[in-house]
């Protein structure tokens, strides 16, 4: 009888502490440290706007190869403007239209220039002719422009067309005293500056210098718009300095994305 006592005793024993395994091996389980999947952090926005593009196809190939967001400027009227912009449609770029605007400077001016002493019909004409050859465009910017940007009344007469399209515009800002910001505004036009031009030279070193500034600008604002041109040096180096900013959080999209 107490043989059968004592084996009972030593099963609750054992049993008890069975238990109290179990309980400390789940509570271990459940308090064990997680994974917590780590989050992208986007340390900023950044758009790249390559100008001037319809003079010639040389560097047409150069944007097949750069794997991201890029909005193309299309001069119209030019021998290759059409071509180029069903290239890149194609290819999923963003289009916008290169508008030719007059600059204070005596340079040679492109085709069907807009001039300030236009009259409103010739300058509806001219936008109207313009947005038809380049007809995937987007939006609109101005090339040159120092002189025409800077009158109200021209950039009316443009923005009340671009408003009827739902059409935005992009400020190159080749004028400090541009009014196109507040004109926008006031017309209520979906509109963006430029903030950095990446190739006033064109040395790669410069180019490289530039799109960092344009990397700093993006981390303390939140978004960047860099302005560069069809030259084979300033699309090599975006080839090789986009890949590295990206690694280092920031994030590339269009022009449109980024129109207030």
């Amino acid at each position: 009888m107490e043989r059968q006592q004592g084996y009972k005793i030593a099963i609750l024993i054992l049993s008890s502490i069975i238990i109290i395994e179990t309980i400390l091996l789940i509570h271990l389980w459940l308090s064990r440290p997680r994974k917590i999947p780590k989050i992208p952090l986007v340390r900023g926005k950044i758009a790249i706007v390559i100008d001037d593009w319809g003079y010639n196809l040389n560097n047409l190939y150069f944007l097949d190869e750069i794997k991201y967001p890029l909005t193309v400027s299309i001069l119209p009227n030019l021998g290759y403007s059409k071509i180029i912009a069903s290239a890149l449609k194609k290819q999923g770029a963003e289009i916008i239209l290169h508008l030719p605007l007059e600059p204070h400077e005596k340079f040679r001016l492109e085709q069907n220039t807009i001039l300030t002493s236009m009259d409103e019909e010739t300058i509806r004409n001219i936008v109207t002719q313009d947005l038809d050859d380049i007809h995937y465009a987007g939006g609109v910017s101005n090339h040159m422009g120092s002189k025409a940007t800077e009158d109200r009344r021209t950039m009316g007469i443009i923005f009340r067309e671009l408003k009827k399209r739902n059409l935005f515009f992009l400020d190159s800002l080749v004028s400090a005293r541009s009014i196109c910001f507040s004109l926008a505004k006031s017309m209520h036009l979906g509109f963006a500056r430029r903030d950095i031009f990446l190739d006033n030279k064109e040395e790669a070193g410069y180019i490289r210098g530039q799109l960092h500034k344009l990397k700093a600008r993006a981390r303390v604002y939140g978004r960047a718009i860099g302005i560069g041109h069809d030259h084979k040096i300033t699309l090599e180096v975006l080839k090789e300095v986009m890949p590295e900013l990206e690694k280092e959080g920031y994030q590339f999209v269009f022009v449109s994305e980024l129109v207030k």
